[in-house]
């Protein structure tokens, strides 16, 4: 742990306040105690809804690195990542994730993903966003063509 790094996530975030580019978040992925990537909140500046600093950071550092894991780097994050973060994160096999702020704090200033939380233990059925299955069958061909691909990359 070191909190050079942690403190450039939250300077990143703070800088990103003042400039008026984005939300109040900053991250820094490391590796081998060097900044591999860095990135700060761009949801309305970009009009993505996905950019986030933890999934922008993620996304450069994979692409500085060529590849799709980040298992030997760690996330430095100015906030306890959201649901979508927290899944990157794990498809990123990233080791190690430290945050400042807590979910609530955030939640306190218009950040509240707790209904996301709620929505994804709901049934299907009952959830705000309806989902509803269509076609299994045929969306089943890319399942069974992957399945039998002999020089699939796993991830």
């Amino acid at each position: 742990m070191d909190n050079a790094f942690m403190a450039r996530a939250i300077q990143l975030s703070l800088d990103n306040v003042v400039s008026g580019r984005g939300g109040p978040f900053g991250a820094v992925i490391v590796q081998k105690n060097r900044i591999l990537a860095e990135a700060a909140n761009q949801v309305t500046a970009t009009n993505d809804p996905t950019a986030h600093a933890e999934v922008l950071a993620i996304r450069a550092a994979c692409t500085r690195l060529g590849a799709f894991e980040l298992t030997d780097c760690e996330l430095y994050t100015s906030c306890e990542p959201c649901p979508m973060c927290l899944g990157a994160i794990y498809w990123a096999r990233l080791s190690r994730v430290y945050y400042g702020n807590l979910a609530a704090d955030a939640a306190k200033i218009g950040f509240d993903d707790s209904a996301i939380y709620q929505e994804i233990a709901q049934p299907h059925a009952h959830r705000g966003i309806p989902m509803v299955q269509l076609m299994r069958e045929d969306a089943l061909a890319a399942f069974r063509a992957w399945e039998q691909k002999p020089d699939k990359i796993r991830y």
